[in-house]
């Protein structure tokens, strides 16, 4: 037991490379025994991840399980991972939804060999990126991720899945080029690629030249921390970098868009809370009112693009867009925060409160942005379209789906006593003191966000039965098996947050009174 929790996260990991690798040999018309077999091994690594949340020592709150082995030692890189509270969240979130995502797969037939060995290396590609500790490791997983899903969405999404998935590759690939260089410079120069050790070498290096290099400091510091920002914004997405979003949402099959918007979006907040604003604080500060800004005009944007939308599936992926903006909202008050030299006890529990709260939101918006695009996929199955306007009574027809939709949208909507009542309302009191004109602004995208839910409820569950709907089934047992622990964690975290918010907050709480730790 020692043994296994001293290498937990290695077991995390490797656990759905070991079901790829099984998959790999088994016949491909076995095809229920290929997504059993996925979907056990996924299920085993959401049990590791619960042992390693249920043996998290919170006094300590800062990095565990710790595993550092010698991996590229001509370049200073070693193979280091750890968790703390704000990986461990992220960890249990992948872990949640990795198996749920593959039992909403279950009906896929078309090569159903491949698309299951995908899922599986891109839940080791995300589970990865949010316990490694050295940059390179970190960029690794974080392209890796983008390869798998390239796929899933080109060979099994919907008519312009050729084009979504080009875009969402170059999108992606496009910010992470200027990171790649960031990177490369930041750790040659320092001698060193590990995370832990930068946060004291990089950030306190003032000399005025790299060393090894011609560069100005202050000019390369001031570079490196727009690639990151761009790098992570996009993948956030932040307006105006949203745009390959919508696309890739709306031709990736449900599964695929269930992970996209629960877990791929949050690898860029993480990034920023993780690595731009602790190796960039004085830019981070510097900079903090114009990323308020963005994410006020993600809020509002996404907002106002998801009520104009009739696609059901579309509607929700600009929901995504607005949902995030209140995470980097969340963002912005570390940034301001972190690399203030005049701080104070209000300015630190704003911080706190601000951060603590982008870190739920990203757990919460996982939930239900999963929930939401897996009962679009539900009703898409059945009526095979996703036009509004082709709906209508449906909750007479099918009941069970219309409560679930109905739970859904209101956690999504900010319902309190829902999960997504909870983050908002934190970074909403966090950002009030240091944002507050940005703050009131957002309310605007927060009233649209009212309208678009009512809008998709009521086309959809409201008015007439449309007559061609009378013989559709109401949801199936896997199907249920699918949405029920969604909203069971969604209600969860609405009634009682503090199961998982003790655990954010304690490190959040180190990490703005001590500068990391």
């Amino acid at each position: 037991m020692e043994f296994l929790l001293e290498n937990i996260l290695i077991f995390i990991i490797l656990t759905p490379v070991v079901g790829a690798l099984l998959i790999v040999l088994l016949p491909s018309d076995e095809k229920n025994l290929i997504r059993w077999v996925a979907l056990a091994f996924a299920s085993i690594a959401l049990v590791f991840v619960l042992m390693a949340w249920l043996n998290y020592d919170r006094v300590d709150a800062t990095m565990q399980y710790q595993v550092q082995a010698e991996w590229f030692p001509e370049i200073g890189s070693t193979f280091h991972l750890g968790a703390d509270g704000i990986s461990l969240p992220m960890l249990l979130l992948t872990a949640i939804l990795t198996p749920l995502a593959i039992l909403a797969s279950f009906r896929i037939d078309d090569k159903i060999k491949p698309y299951m060995i995908l899922f599986l290396i891109l839940e080791t590609a995300m589970l990865g990126l949010f316990v490694a500790l050295d940059l390179v490791i970190f960029f690794i997983f974080w392209e890796f991720s983008l390869v798998p899903m390239y796929f899933l969405i080109r060979y099994w999404g919907g008519k312009d899945r050729r084009y979504a998935s080009f875009k969402f590759m170059i999108y992606t690939m496009a910010g992470s080029l200027g990171l790649l260089l960031a990177i490369q410079v930041i750790g040659l120069s320092m001698g060193t690629f590990d995370i832990t050790e930068l946060y004291e070498l990089w950030v306190n290096y003032n000399l005025p030249v790299l060393p090894g290099t011609n560069l100005s400091t202050g000019f390369f510091k001031g570079i490196a921390y727009v690639a990151f920002v761009i790098a992570f914004a996009i993948k956030i997405p932040v307006w105006p970098f949203h745009t390959w979003l919508p696309d890739a949402h709306t031709e990736a099959p449900t599964a695929g868009s269930m992970i996209l918007a629960g877990v791929l979006l949050k690898m860029g907040a993480y990034g920023f809370i993780r690595l731009t604003v602790p190796l960039f604080p004085e830019q981070a500060h510097a900079t903090a009112g114009v990323l308020a800004v963005f994410g006020m005009l993600s809020i509002i944007m996404g907002g106002y693009a998801a009520f104009g939308q009739w696609d059901f599936k579309r509607l929700v992926a600009y929901s995504s867009i607005n949902h995030m903006g209140f995470v980097v909202m969340g963002i912005a008050v570390m940034a301001w925060v972190f690399g203030s030299q005049y701080t104070n006890s209000n300015m630190n529990e704003d911080a706190i409160i601000a951060t603590s709260g982008a870190v739920m939101q990203m757990f919460n918006h996982g939930l239900s942005a999963a929930a939401m695009f897996f009962l679009v996929g539900v009703i898409y199955d059945r009526a095979h379209t996703r036009q509004l306007k082709d709906y209508g009574g449906l909750w007479s027809i099918l009941p069970f789906f219309g409560a679930a939709l109905i739970f859904t949208s209101m956690a999504s909507l900010g319902l309190p006593g829902l999960n997504g009542f909870v983050g908002e309302f934190m970074i909403t009191r966090g950002a009030w003191g240091p944002f507050r004109i940005q703050i009131v602004l957002s309310m605007l995208g927060l009233l649209m966000t009212g309208g678009y839910i009512l809008k998709g409820i009521g086309f959809t569950l409201h008015g007439e039965a449309n007559p061609k709907w009378q013989d559709l089934k109401d949801m199936n047992l896997r199907e249920h098996l699918v949405i029920w622990p969604l909203m069971i964690l969604m209600l969860s975290l609405g009634i009682w947050p503090q199961w998982i918010l003790a655990i954010i907050n304690d490190t959040v709480t180190k990490i703005i009174l001590l500068g990391v730790y």
